[in-house]
């Protein structure tokens, strides 16, 4: 793996990598690594309660609006974005979206694949991405698929913290230091008020905790902020730590 690993976020909605994953966003960004996310959807019907709230809204009106703010966020955090509007409340990924999926991991060819928990009881959104992760990561890897393009490497697949991590099994084994890039992050998740305002102190506060426990385990004082999570693979090393 490169000294700045190249990322892909696979994004069940259009908000979810802005609350989960924009300290790791922003970080690796100002470290120099390409990081693109994909939304799956847009959370139109399940996660834009604000703007539904809005008289005369319409779901493409949702859409775009939803399409905006990420796209926002995205340039706030450094990554570039695509959407491929499989719809929410179910999310459904057929046999043409998984198509393309693996075509963005042979050409994107990251180190490191960033999505949701493979068991979350309240949003089964964010299990199908999951899974579709490992899929489209398995058929990326075969040397005889399309072998015009390059096989995706053991790109490690890392879950980011579920809004109700106890329920989901999560299980936080690395607590990424934030702190530099917390308030490029802040910035991000104020992109996405216009449809989930309310998550905006959640997440901040979400940030300080792990920022504690981060301490805790052994990072400096400086630490102050963090985001917690949980590989998929076994790592390799060559020593005990």
């Amino acid at each position: 793996m490169s000294t700045t690993p190249s990322v892909l976020v696979i994004s069940a909605h259009a908000a979810d990598f802005v609350w989960r994953a924009g300290g790791a966003i922003a970080l690796s960004a100002q470290r120099g690594s390409a990081v693109h996310v994909v939304c799956l959807s847009f959370g139109e019907r399940g996660e834009s309660q604000g703007l539904w709230q809005q008289e005369g809204m319409t779901l493409e009106r949702v859409k775009q609006a939803r399409r905006e703010e990420s796209s926002a966020a995205a340039e706030v955090l450094g990554a570039s974005i695509e959407f491929l509007d499989l719809g929410d409340y179910p999310l459904r990924v057929d046999e043409a979206a998984q198509d393309r999926i693996v075509g963005i991991m042979r050409e994107r060819l990251p180190d490191v694949l960033l999505t949701h928990v493979p068991n979350d009881p309240y949003n089964r959104d964010h299990n199908l991405a999951h899974e579709t992760t490992l899929l489209t990561r398995m058929v990326a890897q075969a040397h005889g698929h399309d072998p015009s393009t390059k096989p995706l490497g053991a790109a490690q697949v890392l879950q980011f913290e579920p809004h109700q991590p106890e329920v989901c099994g999560f299980v936080p084994e690395l607590l990424l230091d934030i702190t530099p890039v917390f308030e490029r992050k802040t910035e991000a998740m104020r992109c996405m008020a216009g449809g989930q305002g309310h998550l905006v102190d959640y997440y901040t506060e979400l940030g300080v905790r792990r920022g504690v426990q981060a301490r805790r385990n052994g990072a400096p004082k400086s630490v102050t902020h963090a985001e917690a999570y949980q590989r998929t693979f076994p790592t390799v090393g060559e020593e005990l730590r």
